[in-house]
């Protein structure tokens, strides 16, 4: 079963990032005093697979803390892809759609040189989302694919 096991929000571009154990989702703004989700309702929520990031981590040659990605949840055990857009992913009572990849920018270069490159195959850089469903995320609620209707 996959797990939360990160959630951060930075109120402008290029703000410090907060790390929080819970925190409300609206669909009017993703989540609460985040930047990205009240700019664009599609893709107001960044998801990052750790599996990904470490991966990417790895072939760029330095371990860098998952925040650095500037996304805004963490999941231990998906990795997402092409085909999950338009899927309907719950995480704990929050129901929300991918909507499509979040690609690297050039501030994953200058972390660390070949980053912005390893994060650019099969996804690793996340998904964004959409809110479906309001309600609070906690850190470790149950993630969860749901099956396409």
């Amino acid at each position: 079963m996959a797990k939360l096991i990160g959630i951060a929000t930075h109120p402008t571009s290029k703000a410090a990032i907060t790390e929080h154990q819970s925190i409300k989702v609206s669909k009017e703004s993703g989540l609460e005093n985040d930047y990205q989700g009240a700019k664009n309702r599609k893709t107001q929520i960044t998801l990052l697979s750790l599996k990904n990031w470490n991966l990417a981590c790895q072939e760029a040659g330095k371990s860098i803390d998952w925040t650095e990605r500037r996304a805004n949840l963490l999941i231990d055990d998906i990795e997402f892809n092409d085909q999950m857009i338009g899927q309907q992913i719950q995480v704990g009572s929050v129901l929300l759609e991918i909507t499509k990849e979040t690609d690297p920018c050039a501030r994953m270069e200058a972390l660390q040189t070949g980053l912005k490159q390893a994060l650019t195959p099969n996804w690793r850089g996340g998904a964004r989302c959409k809110v479906l469903r309001e309600g609070t995320l906690n850190l470790g609620d149950r993630v969860q694919l749901l099956a396409r209707v």
